[in-house]
């Protein structure tokens, strides 16, 4: 997996295509769906395995859960974020939530991802796998190899997020130029 920094970083950079709002709400609650998948791992605790449907990477990682999940926090907040059309605020969490598994199919551990669950169970990591797997624990993550994987993630994550971000907001700014009109 990738680390939640990255994670969080990945679903800002696809907030900044949507022109948010200035409210700190709307970022936080794309940086939490982009976290959630990984509660996956508290699984261990209660003996289910990594392979399982519930395992990491397993059903909280499929399109189905990004669809899903977007879908309930967009309903729980559309009150508090009036500022964008719910189909909009829906996109980006559902953007957020589902870059999660994209960017674990792009890491070189683990199982895969089941992008497809429940339906089709079988994990996926795509061809080219750049991105260094992030130990998981607290212990682990916070070592010489987590801060070698943050290193890696700020070259394949958050070097193309940031000029992700930076072409949305040229892009936004030359259209609200009087000159370009």
């Amino acid at each position: 997996m990738a680390s939640l920094f990255s994670h969080a970083v990945a679903a800002a950079a696809i907030g900044t295509a949507f022109a948010p709002p200035r409210s700190a709400r709307f970022w936080i609650y794309g940086a939490v769906c982009s976290a959630v998948p990984d509660l996956d791992v508290t699984g261990f605790g209660f003996g289910v395995d990594y392979g399982d449907l519930w395992g990491h990477r397993g059903m909280t990682h499929s399109i189905l859960f990004a669809i899903a999940l977007s879908a309930l926090v967009t309903v729980m907040i559309r009150s508090s974020e009036r500022a964008r059309p719910w189909i909009v605020l829906w996109l980006y969490l559902f953007l957020a939530t589902v870059s999660h598994g994209l960017l674990d199919a792009l890491t070189n551990g683990g199982l895969g991802v089941a992008f497809f669950s429940p339906f089709v169970t079988t994990r996926y990591f795509f061809p080219l796998q750049p991105i260094e797997v992030s130990p998981i624990g607290i212990d682990s993550f916070f070592s010489m190899r987590g801060l070698a994987v943050l290193r890696n993630e700020v070259v394949w994550i958050w070097l193309p997020s940031f000029l992700f971000a930076t072409a949305m907001w040229l892009t936004r700014k030359a259209q609200r130029s009087p000159a370009l009109r």
